[in-house]
């Protein structure tokens, strides 16, 4: 039986690359490992790195969004503050009126 492989695997640099958005099967192929090694051994070096990845991009898309993007303003707008697009119509007929809300 061969003796196990050692890795040269720093934490810190699984954490960078989950943070960038890279898979657990990714980071494995990056170190040529088993994708198992790094959901075991790293599990909490790559949570904390897609954490820090989600931060960020929102740390992104509040400063586009701020700074003019009508569009990002609107989507956060609905993600965040559960905003929606109202849709009114109105059937008039002689003395009867009727609206309809799509929300």
């Amino acid at each position: 039986m061969a003796p196990a492989k050692k890795y040269n695997i720093d934490p810190k640099e699984v954490e960078k690359l989950a943070s960038y958005g890279c898979t657990k099967t990714e980071v494995a192929d990056f170190y040529g490992c088993n994708e198992s090694l790094i959901r075991r051994s790293y599990g909490e070096s790559y949570k904390k790195g897609l954490t820090n990845g989600k931060i960020r991009l929102r740390q992104c898309q509040r400063k586009y969004a701020y700074s003019g993007n009508a569009a990002l303003l609107i989507w956060l707008g609905k993600q965040e503050l559960g905003q929606t697009d109202k849709v009114e119509n109105e059937v008039k007929d002689s003395n009867i009126t009727v609206r309809f809300d799509d929300a």
